[in-house]
């Protein structure tokens, strides 16, 4: 360790000599097969860890503070900066957070501030230099109305935001979420495009996307037959979409991906979700009141029920496994498994993700609500948990076997 720590101070000092940008040192175990017994996290793997350099900084002015408001309405300060140059990069724009944030940090318009881009890649406002202060700096307000649409405020724990699904930010916002990569992937339609869209008319929902036109687009500025027919490609092809897809691409506050993925292990179709109640969704766990209270109110509000039918109606066919294969693959849902030591035949992540393709459970930590601990070679102290607590162990074979049979062991004698 004291080598790698030197290693590290040295790389340190050479950073700025480097003819390229490095933010950190990663060290990894130099073995594949303590690699794999190692295993990994639910981010991360075990057998490698990241000592990341101090941020570059630099000063600038702080020239004003505008407001943006997000797809669920979460209205966020943005520090517009005098642009400085910050480890090759030009910043001209950083979070400033919340309200409490920037009120603690004392932060005022026309501050000279100390910027630094954490991680090496988000802008962000550290502190003001009080002294170099001339007495003409204003404080930062939160403002009492949104700025896109003039519809109060209101606050929720740390964060303002605009109630109103219908102004024009939130829309841009859905759509532009709608569109992503992790959702329908409609390759070219950017943020300048949807701009577009929205100023001549043509999106003032995020299921208007579906119903663009060819010949509307080759009217816009800069746009030809080839261009439109390309976009209009795209949106075809995106019409074939994953369940999971779906949820996440409707941007249900406190719904990501890997909670669009419980709910679709956990409910066979769009319907039956819209009809779950907040109790239903808290019996599956990884979701709390917070997400099944936002879940529920999402399909309580009947301009996000419509929006759900246009895109529907636009030909949308969400792609839901089929009944047999479903009700064969769920096999472990309700049952909660834990791995400890090296496996042979898979590696942890490959063993974990089985677990939950077929609807269970992998958790890092043994507790009452674990059902098995598949043990491997060298198992460490969950093993020793698991006996406390009488939870059923597995060995490495007994877990290939059930998932080869698809059928969950018998009574441990």
């Amino acid at each position: 360790m004291k080598e790698a720590f030197s290693y590290y101070q040295e790389l340190l000092s050479l950073r700025d000599e480097l003819p390229f940008e490095i933010d950190g040192v990663v060290f990894k175990v130099n073995s594949i097969a303590y690699q794999q017994r190692l295993g990994t996290k639910t981010r991360s793997p075990r057998w490698m860890v990241a000592y990341k350099f101090p941020a570059r900084q630099a000063t600038t002015k702080l020239l004003d503070v505008r407001f943006q408001v997000g797809r669920t309405g979460i209205v966020t300060p943005v520090a517009i900066l005098q642009p400085v140059q910050i480890s090759g990069v030009t910043v001209s724009r950083a979070t400033l957070h919340t309200e409490e944030l920037f009120l603690e940090k004392d932060i005022h318009i026309g501050d000279t501030v100390l910027v630094e881009r954490a991680g090496d890649v988000i802008p962000e406002v550290v502190k003001p230099i009080p002294e170099k202060r001339t007495g003409n700096e204003k404080p930062v307000q939160m403002p009492t109305h949104c700025p896109a649409c003039g519809t109060e405020l209101e606050k929720e724990g740390a964060y303002y935001f605009c109630p109103n699904i219908t102004c024009p930010e939130q829309i841009k916002g859905r759509v532009l979420h709608l569109v992503s990569k992790r959702a329908f992937d409609i390759d070219g339609m950017g943020e300048k495009i949807v701009d577009q869209l929205m100023q001549e008319g043509l999106i003032r929902s995020p299921a208007d996307v579906f119903y663009l036109k060819k010949n509307d687009l080759m009217r816009l500025e800069r746009w030809g037959e080839k261009s439109a027919q390309n976009l209009i490609d795209q949106i075809e092809k995106a019409k074939k979409v994953s369940f999971e897809r779906f949820l996440f691409a409707l941007g249900i506050r406190h719904v990501g991906e890997f909670v669009a993925h419980l709910l679709t292990q956990h409910f066979s179709s769009l319907e039956e979700l819209q009809h779950a109640t907040e109790d239903e969704l808290m019996q599956i766990q990884g979701i709390g009141p917070e997400v099944a209270r936002s879940v529920v109110d999402f399909f309580r509000i009947p301009q996000n029920r419509e929006t759900i039918r246009k895109i529907l109606a636009a030909g949308v066919e969400i792609q839901y496994p089929e009944a047999e294969k479903e009700q064969q693959d769920l096999f472990l849902q309700g049952k909660t498994f834990v791995f400890t030591g090296g496996l042979s035949r898979y590696s942890r992540d490959e063993a974990k993700e089985l677990v939950m393709k077929f609807g269970g459970k992998a958790s890092s930590n043994v507790s009452k609500n674990t059902d098995f601990v598949v043990v491997g070679v060298d198992p460490g102290s969950k093993l020793d948990k698991a006996r406390q607590l009488g939870i059923r162990t597995l060995t490495e074979q007994e877990f290939v076997q059930m998932i080869e049979r698809r059928k969950l062991p018998g009574p441990s004698t």
